[in-house]
């Protein structure tokens, strides 16, 4: 697997920076379709949803790339290598799920909630992209720094980090408006549909190589 080692000043992140770094993702998905929907009372979502990012974080810091834009976390991305895009579930409890649920607490309608959307979520992945490919999993900016170029600066560096290996990358979001970004930087709109027994949308991309 050829990767490009030239990252434009980003900063990589380790176990150690997870927990900082889910603070991040919590005030940027603050009114993400999926945590308005997974938790609609806004104080429990500003106390509880960052947790649900820690083992995503902590698996792409051990196993995969994850990068920020400076120590101080202004915007996170998470990315997959091809040998490591499908996870067990016990392989995510491992990486940081028992520790999401004791954060969390016994919130069994969220857990529900949350598992119908990944399940769903991981099976059209599977359906669209059965072939050797990077996973943009996520991308993270503080909502402070909308809108300053961080968020593209982290997607530009990634693309050209992993692009040389000539391997497609899949992403998934929830919003027209990342579907929009994503397509400037030559995502392509596999799937579009709405979540089967909830309000949530999915768009469903993939970059080809060039």
């Amino acid at each position: 697997m050829k990767v490009n080692n030239e990252l434009n000043g980003l900063f990589k992140l380790t176990p150690k920076h997870v927990k900082q770094a889910i603070i991040t993702a919590g005030d940027a998905f603050l009114e993400d379709p999926i945590m308005v929907y997974t938790y609609p009372d806004e104080k429990m979502r500003k106390e509880k949803a960052k947790y649900g990012f820690y083992m995503l974080y902590n698996y792409a810091a051990k196993k995969g790339f994850a990068y920020a834009t400076s120590r101080s976390l202004e915007g996170i991305t998470i990315w997959l290598p091809p040998y490591k895009v499908y996870t067990s579930f016990w392989t995510m409890m491992r990486h940081g799920g028992f520790y999401t649920m004791r954060k969390v607490g016994l919130k069994m309608e969220a857990m529900k909630k949350t598992m119908t959307i990944f399940n769903y979520e991981e099976e059209r992945h599977k359906e669209l992209a059965p072939f050797k490919h990077w996973y943009f999993e996520n991308i993270a900016v503080k909502p402070e720094h909308w809108n300053k170029g961080y968020g593209g600066h982290l997607i530009r560096s990634m693309i050209k980090k992993v692009e040389g290996d000539g391997l497609p990358i899949y992403v998934e979001t929830n919003t027209d408006k990342a579907a929009s970004i994503y397509q400037k930087y030559g995502f392509e709109v596999l799937e579009h549909t709405l979540i089967p027994e909830t309000p949530v949308e999915l768009w469903c991309m993939l970059r080809k190589p060039e």
